[in-house]
């Protein structure tokens, strides 16, 4: 398992990629929300500082974390880029070739 957390710090890095891949194409795309729906499992750690956490589960693994309360969560992104100096937010424009296996 790994946790919600980690599986949308991925998606940035890829984000992050995809843009300085097509930094000098001519054609580029504006990302819109994204939206990611997986299955979490919810679970609390004891102690003073105790915490909850979310931890993205295989749909076929859900009987294994029968102690641990799931959920079908749908989170939606709507991915920015912030200048090196400030300033207002923009959109993402991203390019790049095709990888194998995507379509």
């Amino acid at each position: 398992m790994i946790e919600l957390s980690e599986m949308i710090r991925e998606l940035r890095q890829q984000l992050n990629s995809a843009l300085a891949d097509g930094v000098d194409d001519a054609v580029r795309f504006e990302v819109g929300p994204v939206e990611i729906e997986a299955t979490v499992a919810v679970t609390r750690e004891a102690g003073a500082d105790a915490k909850v956490r979310l931890w993205v589960v295989d749909a076929g693994a859900n009987g294994k974390y029968a102690h641990a309360q799931t959920q079908r969560i749908t989170v939606t992104l709507t991915p920015k880029v912030v200048a090196a100096g400030g300033g207002a937010p923009q959109s993402v424009l991203i390019a790049g070739g095709e990888v194998d296996g995507e379509r």
